[in-house]
């Protein structure tokens, strides 16, 4: 009868204690034993329950002993066998969401692993529980590679948790923008025009560099990066650099903060008039070229100008690119320094020999040369009798005899020539060639000796003017038969004539001085008849001679 009684209360006590066991509630258990299909835990009650073997690492199954306390969901009161159902699982993301939604309700910062990108953002874990990270939650900037954050662990605060639908929105971007600020306020606080501070390159343009300052940016312009000449900012910087700047000017009330790089170092043109007098002979890189001249770096932040007109001494330069390109060397003279404007005025050509300085030396005038026709104009044509150095030869030094219109009836470029020098100018850069002067004047001797006074002569008309027909008598001689000279025709008017007619006239007139020769058609005709009367007289005399004797002869 008492055994009864001690079962019918034990089993009074073991429904008391089951009923006491809330099915969704986590619990602390102690392990009595470990099995190959689970691990039995004693929840207390009088109860026990068993977790699923796979819901523990090889790790914590080495340290589990009977006796170690761990925490429990209690899933179901019991199973077929009357085991009470346990989860480690689901306790510990209940435990994981308890942290969270106190982290949420506080403010706090929680700490996850990135482990996929989805679409819009990135999949974050939060210790077993899946949160997303918006792509503008990132960063300060937009991220454009979100596959290279993958595997990154990043410190985050909740922005929104719904935990009846398990859904966690996460930012990144709010604790880095409460960093910045804080660090914001700490610059801005000892920030002061004059000091030397040190920042980061945060962004490249054509026009300047931004510099993290340390929450605020600031402006590194162009201009204030060297004292030499760059074409852009990344020829010096990248972004990331660490780099010292100083503040030029700090606006407080818009935060704008002006910064200069090359202003570390002293102003290289403050040094410059007694580094460079005039005159000095100076070698330097050409790093521009512009229409007028080409711009030669001396030192770094120190450039002079070579304009086009001193780059050489007999060379014409249109454009300074024809003689030296960027980055070459060249030498150089100062011809000029202005410290205040910061120009140097350089000549390439004052580091070489002028040639004309010796040109009437080595060309003394009646120098017979030999060049090559280089241009030819209205005027004449230029010949190059050495390297840059040109003789002009006028259109009237040509030729002794023809009447030439333009150079090029008598001259091609290119073609090779003798002339003589006739004058030199070294201070004008000019020399006056001649090429009919490599030749005797035939006007001198040979044509008064050719061309006499009543001389018959044949020729052909070559041109009309309204003085009369020149007419060609051999190469490169011309007479000019004036239209009072033309003569008669057989009925008796005036003589007409055509270009390419074929003529005789007799020379009245030889004018060594003015080079010039008279012909008569008139005189010609005129000493064709005396001729012909001549002949006629002579030949009457003979016939009287003749009959005269012949009467003698007969006694008549």
């Amino acid at each position: 009868m008492e055994e009864d009684l001690n079962s019918e209360a034990m089993a009074q006590m073991y429904e008391a204690s089951f009923r006491n066991i809330e099915e969704g509630a986590v619990v602390r258990g102690r392990v009595v034993k470990v099995t190959p299909e689970g691990v039995m835990i004693d929840i207390g009650y009088k109860s026990e329950g068993i977790v699923p073997i796979d819901q523990f690492q090889r790790e914590e199954l080495e340290r589990l002993a009977p006796g170690a306390e761990v925490e429990i969901f209690i899933e179901d009161r019991e199973d077929s066998e009357g085991n009470v159902l346990l989860s480690k699982e689901k306790a510990e993301k209940i435990k994981v969401w308890e942290s969270i939604a106190r982290a949420s309700e506080q403010g706090e910062v929680v700490e996850g692993r990135v482990v996929s990108r989805i679409k819009g953002g990135l999949t974050v874990d939060l210790g077993g529980v899946k949160a997303f990270l918006p792509g503008s939650q990132i960063d300060l900037r937009p991220v454009r590679n979100f596959d290279q954050l993958i595997g990154q662990t990043f410190q985050m605060r909740i922005l929104k948790m719904n935990a009846r639908r398990g859904n966690i929105v996460l930012s990144r971007r709010v604790l880095l923008e409460e960093e910045r600020n804080k660090r914001k306020e700490q610059t801005l606080g000892t920030l002061k025009e004059g000091q030397v501070v040190r920042g980061t390159v945060k962004n490249l343009t054509e026009y300047g560099a931004f510099i993290d300052l340390g929450g605020i940016d600031g402006l590194l312009h162009i201009t204030d990066m060297s004292w030499g000449r760059i074409g852009h900012p990344s020829e010096i910087f990248s972004v990331g650099d660490k780099v010292d700047v100083v503040v030029l000017k700090y606006d407080r009330e818009h935060e704008k903060v002006s910064l200069g790089y090359k202003q570390r170092l002293p102003d290289p043109w403050s040094q410059v008039g007694g580094k460079y007098p005039v005159g000095k002979r100076v070698r330097g890189k050409v790093v521009s070229l512009a229409e007028y001249g080409a711009f030669v770096e001396l030192e770094p932040g120190i450039e002079g100008l070579v304009h086009v007109s001193e780059m050489s001494w007999t060379h014409k330069v249109r454009h300074p690119s024809k003689l030296v390109s960027v980055a070459d060397l060249v030498d150089a003279v100062v011809l000029n320094v202005d410290p205040n404007n910061k120009r140097i005025s350089l000549g390439m050509k004052q580091a070489e020999p002028n040639p004309w300085d010796t040109i009437a030396r080595r060309y003394p005038v009646g120098t017979r040369v030999e060049g090559k026709v280089r241009n030819i104009t209205e005027f004449g044509a230029f010949v190059g009798i050495e390297e840059g150095i040109d003789g002009l030869v006028h259109i009237s030094d040509l030729s002794w005899t023809r009447h030439i219109k333009h150079p090029s009836e008598v001259l091609k470029k290119g073609q090779k020539v003798d002339a003589v020098v006739l004058h030199v100018d070294p201070e004008k850069e000019r020399i006056s060639l001649g090429i009919k002067q490599v030749t005797g004047d035939p006007w001198e001797s040979l044509i008064p000796e050719t061309y006499t006074v009543g001389k018959s002569v044949q020729g052909k008309v070559v041109r009309q003017t309204e003085h009369g027909v020149f007419v060609e008598l051999a190469e490169g001689i011309e007479g000019l038969i004036y239209a009072s000279e033309l003569g008669r025709d057989e009925g008796g008017k005036a003589a007409s004539l055509n270009v390419g007619d074929e003529v005789t006239a007799e020379i009245i007139k030889v004018d060594t001085a003015e080079r010039k020769i008279g012909l008569s058609m008139r005189a010609r005709q005129r000493s064709t008849e005396r001729e012909a009367t001549g002949e006629y007289n002579q030949g009457q005399q003979s016939l009287s001679t003749t009959l005269g004797s012949l009467l003698r002869e007969k006694g008549i």
